[in-house]
Order: C-alpha cells, then structure tokens, then sequence
C-alpha cells in the first residue's frame, strides 16, 4: 500500500508519486518488459485464470470485493497489500489468498499478479495507479477516480501512452437493474424522460470503519465524492447520455468537519432530461431510483442495492403495469470478469478510465456550484 503505518494517506501517496516522477525510468521500456513477463507467466500457469493483486485491501475489498471474486468465472486474488505485513498477511491467510506484501510497488511487480486492483483511499488512486502502469499491469481503479479532474485525466494518458487498460469499479453498471431500467428507457417505453433521480445514503456518521471519508484531504469531499458519484454514473448509464450543467446545494454539521454531509445535485442532461441525485452520510442506508417519462414511470426502491432483491415497477396512469424481480447478486464478479476479459483482449472493458474522467468533471462541478451558488458547466471529455 501507499501509505506506512501511522502516515497519512494524502501524505504518504504524495511521496510516493514524487519518488515515481524521479526515479522510474522510461515508461515504454519498462512496460515492453513486463508485458512480455506477463504472456510468459500466462502461458505456464496450471490455468488460465486472470491472476488479480488488490492494492489497500481494507473494508471494502472484505465486504465487496471477495464475495465477487468468489463468485467470478475468469480471475482470481493472487495477491494483497496493507499497510503492515503483518496485516497483510492475516488477511491472506483469511482468504486463501497466496501472496501478501506491504509495499505497494512489489505487489505491482510480482510476476504471479496480472492486473491491479486499486482499492487505497481517493487521495492514493492517482499514486497507485502511476505505479501499477509502470509496472506493466492493466489497472482498475475504484470510484472516484481521483480527487479532482486533473488527476484522472493523468491517469488517462498515462495509460495511453503505456499502452495498457485501466478501467474504473463503477459496479453499478454491472447490476441487472440498472440493465433493465436501460433497456426499458431505450425501448420507449416510458417515452421522453422528464425527471431521472438517484439517491444513496448510508449511516456515515463518527465511528465509521472508513474514518478518512471526513477528511477532505484524502477524500475529495463527503457524500458527493463518495456515493454521489455511484448515481450520477448510473443515471449517464441508464440514460446514454451526458450532463451537461450541474446545480448543488450542501449541508454540514458539526460530525461531518470540512466536507459536507448531506447534499442535492440537480443535473442538465444534454438531451433535455433534468436529473436529481440527493445524497447523505446521516440517513438509513437507501438507494431508489426513478425515472418519469411522457408515458410512463419507472421505479425501484434499493434499485442499486447487491444484498437484496428488487423490485422494478413500470407504471402507466397511475398504475403498475409490469413488474421485474431483480437480483443483483452477480455485479461484484461481473465487474472483475469483465475486466479479465479485457486484459485478455477477448472484449473491451465497458467502463474505461476516461468514464471515471467524465464522472469527475461533473463532481468538480458539483463543489464548483456549492462555491459559487450558480449553475456551472460540466467540461466534456474527449
């Protein structure tokens, strides 16, 4: 991991992205060298399973991550990284999970790990992410993608120069309910979409194991950052299309500190639809998800929710005309499978780096607005 026990994480991911402007020699050669090392190790293994490395393997990679890899069809953990060997070695011997390292830079190295997995606190993504592309490995990277715009767009073109792939986890386009709330909108069954809404809100309040989410520092911001950037990707998924101004208004209180604790985006999507994502660390966990049209709404309470199963109304004049039960059990070993099939060059990732880009200009226009107190435009990647 980036991050010594007892550092920072802004801290210590800065001097890690110093030490790798300064000391890294060139990009091409080094990645010509590991991606031979890669095909060699593939073509020798006892299988041929994508061997993923999860760089900060914490909270998440346990609740989230391996549940899916679990489930996966084309991969599997070879490796972790913590912030003490010790740890890191615990949690390897919880998960069967062969290789365990503290140092970011030999996990990114070893040749039994095929591709990176970073999962470290947002202010490490852009460090982590360098890294694991000098090293040769294709990355996918966690949401947000960084924590400002220029960062991701750094990421981005070192990827294109490096010639590798590096994708971003955002899992809720591998949900079945968001699939089908797509292919419903693209169907016309709903018409003209007026309204879309997304909301996340989870208990995020002092005491969280994730304590760094209240530091603006290491986050980017409060719930905008954190979850807000799940529903305003969802609703680009779902409608295909792009926003185009954004509107935000925040709260804080006196546990939130610096960052905000609850929040309101309004969204102008380029093709007329007006978009609401409300967000909050404070409320009980919920994530619905609405879409009004000319002739139709549809509607799920927990739409993105992978625990329990859904229910996906489709309503005309006032009544349910059709219902989905949706699971969306699979979208955590969907995602990685995907991935792994991109590595492979058996089909391209759906959500490159560029996706993560395009979702954090809009944030950055979202805490531009809650500045500013205006409508602000959303830089569209290119």
């Amino acid at each position: 991991m980036c991050v010594a026990a007892g550092d920072s994480p802004a801290g210590g991911c800065r001097e890690l992205l110093r030490e790798i402007g300064n000391r890294l020699p060139d990009r091409s050669t080094t990645t010509i060298k590991f991606k031979s090392r890669w095909r060699v190790a593939r073509d020798h293994t006892f299988n041929s399973m994508v061997r993923f490395g999860i760089l900060g393997f914490g909270l998440h990679a346990v609740k989230r991550l391996m549940p899916g890899f679990a489930l996966a069809q084309n991969c599997r953990v070879t490796g972790l990284s913590r912030r003490t060997l010790d740890k890191a070695r615990d949690s390897a011997r919880q998960y069967n999970i062969p290789l365990a390292f503290d140092s970011a830079e030999e996990l990114c190295r070893s040749p039994e790990v095929d591709a990176v997995f970073v999962t470290t606190p947002n202010a490490c993504h852009l460090a982590d992410v360098l890294l694991a592309l000098h090293c040769g490995k294709p990355v996918l990277c966690e949401k947000p993608m960084g924590i400002h715009a220029g960062e991701c767009r750094t990421m981005v073109e070192a990827a294109r120069s490096a010639k590798l792939l590096l994708g971003v986890a955002q899992v809720f386009r591998f949900e079945e309910s968001t699939a089908r709330v797509r292919h419903h909108v693209a169907a016309g069954q709903i018409g003209k979409v007026i309204f879309a809404r997304s909301e996340f809100s989870f208990p995020g309040s002092a005491g969280h194991p994730r304590a760094w989410i209240h530091d603006p520092a290491v986050a980017g911001g409060g719930p905008i950052a954190d979850v807000g950037v799940h529903c305003v990707d969802a609703l680009r998924y779902v409608l295909q299309d792009e926003v185009v101004r954004v509107s935000a208004r925040g709260q804080h209180d006196l546990g939130s500190g610096a960052v905000e604790s609850a929040a309101v985006l309004t969204l102008e999507f380029s093709r007329g639809t007006l978009g609401t994502v409300a967000v909050s660390f404070r409320a009980e966990y919920r994530t619905p998800l609405e879409l009004v049209g000319e002739t139709g709404v549809l509607r799920a309470d927990d739409a993105l929710n992978v625990e329990r199963p859904i229910t996906l109304e489709l309503r005309r004049a006032g009544s349910v005309v059709e219902t989905d039960q949706i699971s969306n059990r699979m979208a955590y070993a969907r995602q990685v499978d995907a991935f792994a099939a991109a590595v492979e060059g058996k089909s391209r990732f759906p959500v490159p780096g560029e996706e993560g880009w395009q979702n954090q200009e809009i944030l950055d226009a979202a805490y531009r607005s809650m500045l500013s107190g205006k409508t602000e435009d959303v830089v569209q990647v290119r």
